[in-house]
């Protein structure tokens, strides 16, 4: 008995809300960490989205494909790390 793969297509992308300057004075790298953090957040949505719930199967290659679907640049290596947290963490 085989199982059949359910492979879910992202038919939507979370629209984010209007964007509002950031605070000024903070350190180059708080702004980083800061836009490193949003831009997790919005895949993780994606990915929740699309039927990948567990951080096990976020993988890399799944987290730049919706980050294609989104029109969100390509993740690096830290923010694909980034998103697996936030997934482990809505757990």
């Amino acid at each position: 008995m085989s199982v059949a793969t359910k492979t879910a297509h992202i038919d939507h992308v979370h629209v984010a809300s209007t964007r509002r300057p950031l605070p000024a004075g903070r350190p180059r790298s708080w702004y980083i960490l800061h836009n490193r953090r949003r831009k997790a957040m919005r895949l993780a949505i994606a990915l929740l989205d699309s039927g990948v719930y567990a951080p096990g199967y976020a993988t890399d290659r799944k987290i730049r494909t919706a980050a294609e679907a989104a029109g969100v640049r390509q993740p690096s290596e830290a923010t694909c790390e980034l998103v697996r947290t936030l997934l482990r963490q809505h757990r």
